[in-house]
């Protein structure tokens, strides 16, 4: 079948991110032999010329909108990204195609994003084996039921399921990377998928299960290799935890290490289970920034999201990635459950006090579906029960509803007058 992919820039942030996981969809069904294409659209102004010259040139069969983001999880002025999604919606529908949704942002909103932006028939979670999966029942004229994690209008969804190996699904080719970016992109890649630490605000295991599962280290360093041979040697690993667990990071770097392939790579460290060993191999490497998510200075907010390292932990892990010379993000997300006046202090404190290379702050915690957060909502009477959270909710502690924006804004004018 000749098949469409479409990711669409949702202007979520300042970088567009090459779209990983579509291009990990598109390699699968062009190994099921199919005749795929991927249009990876940089902006919105570019989208409905493209979809549309692409749509008349490939005369697709089927067509895949990947969906990464819904909002831009900003309390203040939140983005409603799916908006933008039914423009592209639009435009597929001038073409007979069936159009399917994917991607990480859909996958957590299955049925209501379907029926939002009125799309055919949707993925949930690894479109890589149910991908093509779809495509073979499509080319059967949809006889017997639908394969797994395929949802339908209007009908119950079939059972999903993750894939015990993640060595069994293909990774993208590096000539696609090359058709979407340059060789000064700073490339995605991942080694493991899967979260089990519940943090009670996070969607990770809604996408990719709880259970780790990880790429072999030989073979993910060997399509490293392949992709710096194409000159790529910037990387960021989109690893939800890079260091989680401990023993198979350092396994991975020794790999890279052993390939000298001259790699400058980030990635997202959880602020536990990081020891001298681990940093030295990841500074060897070639780990140039770690992004740290503790989230709260303040040890009862730790423990009311659900957090499995301390204050102290921060501190110390912190001090080591200083120490070897790896820049270091950090992120604090106030409002939690059990917020004080005085706990955002202690944190704004405490944060200052690691003196990071950068800090984002954010105020309110997104509500995501099936989460220990939207329970919460629900029981405080901040959601109903039957809210199903695709347009953007927050939680934000209600003693500090008028007072948290204004004291994070004080401090953001602050921080820019003393630069």
């Amino acid at each position: 079948m000749r098949v469409l992919f479409i990711s669409a820039a949702d202007e979520a942030g300042a970088m567009t991110p090459l779209p990983l996981g579509a291009a990990c969809v598109v390699a699968a069904t062009e190994k099921a032999g199919h005749e795929v294409q991927l249009l990876a659209l940089p902006s919105k102004a570019e989208s409905e010329g493209r979809i549309r010259e692409t749509i008349e040139q490939l005369r697709p069969e089927v067509i895949g909108v990947s969906v990464r983001n819904i909002d831009d999880q900003n309390m203040n002025s939140p983005q409603f990204l799916l908006a933008h999604i039914k423009n592209v919606m639009t435009v597929c529908r001038t073409s007979p195609a069936p159009v399917v949704l994917g991607g990480a942002g859909y996958s957590i909103f299955p049925e209501s994003a379907l029926a939002y932006l009125g799309a055919d028939m949707g993925v949930q979670g690894e479109g890589e084996v149910a991908f093509p999966a779809l495509l073979s029942w499509i080319e059967r004229r949809k006889q017997g039921p639908a394969p797994p994690a395929v949802y339908l209008p209007a009908k119950l969804p079939t059972p999903r399921v993750f894939a015990a190996s993640l060595d069994a699904l293909p990774l993208p080719e590096p000539l696609l990377w090359l058709q979407t970016g340059d060789a000064a992109t700073r490339i995605p890649v991942q080694s493991r998928r899967g979260c089990p630490l519940d943090c009670i605000y996070c969607s990770t295991s809604i996408i990719e299960g709880r259970p780790v599962r990880r790429r072999s280290p030989a073979a993910f360093v060997r399509w490293l290799t392949e992709l710096r041979q194409c000159g790529f040697c910037d990387f960021y690993f989109v690893d939800n935890t890079f260091n989680v667990p401990p023993a198979y990071a350092k396994e991975l770097c020794r790999k890279i290490i052993a390939a000298e392939l001259g790699l400058d790579w980030w990635a997202i460290v959880y602020p536990k289970w990081v020891d001298p060993e681990l940093v030295e191999l990841m500074a060897k490497a070639g780990c140039t920034q770690v992004s740290l998510g503790f989230e709260s200075g303040s040890e009862p907010v730790l423990q009311q999201l659900n957090k499995r390292f301390d204050c102290a932990d921060v501190t110390t892990i912190a001090a080591m990635f200083r120490d070897a010379g790896i820049k270091r993000h950090g992120f604090l997300l106030l409002g939690a459950p059990g917020e004080t006046r005085d706990s955002v202090e202690e944190s704004l404190a405490f944060a200052d006090g690691l003196c990071l290379d950068a800090l984002k702050v954010t105020v309110g915690l997104r509500i995501y579906p099936q989460t220990p957060i939207a329970r919460m909502a629900v029981a405080e009477g901040l959601i109903s029960p039957d809210d199903d959270l695709l347009f953007p909710r927050f939680y934000l502690a209600p003693a500090l509803r008028d007072w948290l924006p204004a004291r994070v804004a004080e401090r953001d004018s602050q921080q820019q007058t003393s630069e």
